[in-house]
């Protein structure tokens, strides 16, 4: 079986209200949608984020060349080739490929990884909390009140991005609106020292409903990490970008994390991906999802999440939650699935299980001009 043709959709939605985190304001979303089409007619769709110019250049000038007529069977090593060039493309050509698998098998994806030790997957909020209003906070406390009216328990917000004392006053409000009846996370996108994170110490040892503090310093400072470790009483969190299973191995060597954070778009292909949870659970570490960018690799983590053993024997079924986007972002119903009650179902038909948008990639097509 061989791949005869890839389609390509890349897409571009400028928001209407820019928001942002501690790495700045964002302006607009975007989203790179493949299908690849075999010679026996079976379809598979993958999904990545980059810069369009340059991710929709590599497709047509260098990816789909390399890939017509390659053997579907040669996934992994596909995958690798196109590591090298760009490291995008791979995740998703590996969701593709691996979704013509499982359809060729009659299969879900899930059933052609071994099955699944779950029906449901736990999902938290997750939130760009910085706005231009002059009155940002409050407009992130209405956000925030809107997911818990809609079922979310757990939710993640910004930090890092206003000083310190404005970002303590934005949490203290945070927390008088959970009431200790929400968990919440706290996300500095790498923004501090040691020093600076050590000043919120005195709020978090009173907030027992803290999942973790992720990505408070620079993520290859893994010393200061497992110093932040011993010194705070909260989990700490990271690794979002990290590209390769095995460039986690010196987190989990040394303690440095008690959550690793991988993206399915960051690591080698989905078969990478998967390896590093694997990889987490051999080091009795656990995982949590970054999912931000697009629903079907958010789908894929669902199908990985479905199909990882617990993390520990405390509870009937013990597994970590993962990032649900809840922010402005038509990509992310490109795909009919929905959170209940703070869980997504896992979708059990052949492949994905479900079905692309296709009236909404047609009305988010981006044509070739310059963002906002």
């Amino acid at each position: 079986m061989q791949i005869s043709k890839i389609d390509t959709f890349p897409l571009l939605f400028v928001l209407p209200k820019p928001y942002g985190d501690a790495n700045g304001m964002k302006a607009y979303r975007t989203c790179y949608l493949i299908r690849i089409t075999t010679d026996t007619g079976v379809e598979g769709w993958g999904e990545c984020v980059d810069w369009l110019p340059t991710l929709h250049k590599s497709f047509q000038e260098r990816i789909i060349p390399f890939l017509i007529g390659k053997s579907v069977s040669d996934r992994i090593k596909l995958v690798r080739n196109l590591k090298k060039w760009h490291s995008c493309s791979s995740a998703a050509v590996s969701m593709a490929l691996t979704e013509i698998m499982a359809k060729t098998c009659g299969v879900s994806v899930c059933d052609l990884w071994g099955g699944k030790f779950r029906e449901k997957v736990p999902v938290y909020a997750s939130f760009q909390s910085y706005s231009e209003e002059a009155n940002w906070q409050k407009h992130s406390l209405r956000a925030i009140e809107q997911a818990i009216n809609k079922g979310y328990d757990k939710i993640k917000v910004k930090i890092g991005g206003k000083s310190i004392s404005e970002d303590q006053q934005h949490i203290v409000l945070v927390q008088s609106l959970l009431q200790g009846k929400i968990d919440l996370a706290l996300d500095a996108n790498q923004s501090y020292d040691v020093t600076a994170i050590l000043r919120w110490q005195s709020l978090i040892d009173t907030w027992s409903n803290l999942l973790w503090l992720e990505e408070p310093l620079e993520i290859r400072h893994i010393a200061e990490y497992a110093l932040l470790r011993n010194r705070l009483p909260v989990p700490l969190a990271g690794g979002e970008n990290i590209e390769k299973a095995a460039d986690f191995i010196p987190f989990l060597s040394q303690h440095a994390l008690d959550f690793i954070t991988p993206d399915p778009q960051h690591i080698t292909g989905i078969d990478g991906y998967r390896e590093t949870l694997n990889l987490a659970r051999s080091f009795g570490i656990r995982v949590t999802p970054h999912t931000y960018d697009g629903a079907l690799s958010r789908l894929y983590a669902i199908f990985a999440h479905a199909s990882l053993e617990p993390w520990g024997k405390m509870d009937k079924d013990t597994i970590e939650p993962l990032e649900w986007d809840v922010m402005d972002n038509p990509f992310t119903k490109l795909i009919p699935i929905h959170p209940s009650n703070g869980e997504v179902a896992v979708p059990s038909g052949r492949g994905i299980g479900l079905e692309i948008d296709m009236e909404m990639l047609t009305f988010y097509q981006w044509n070739g001009n310059n963002y906002r």
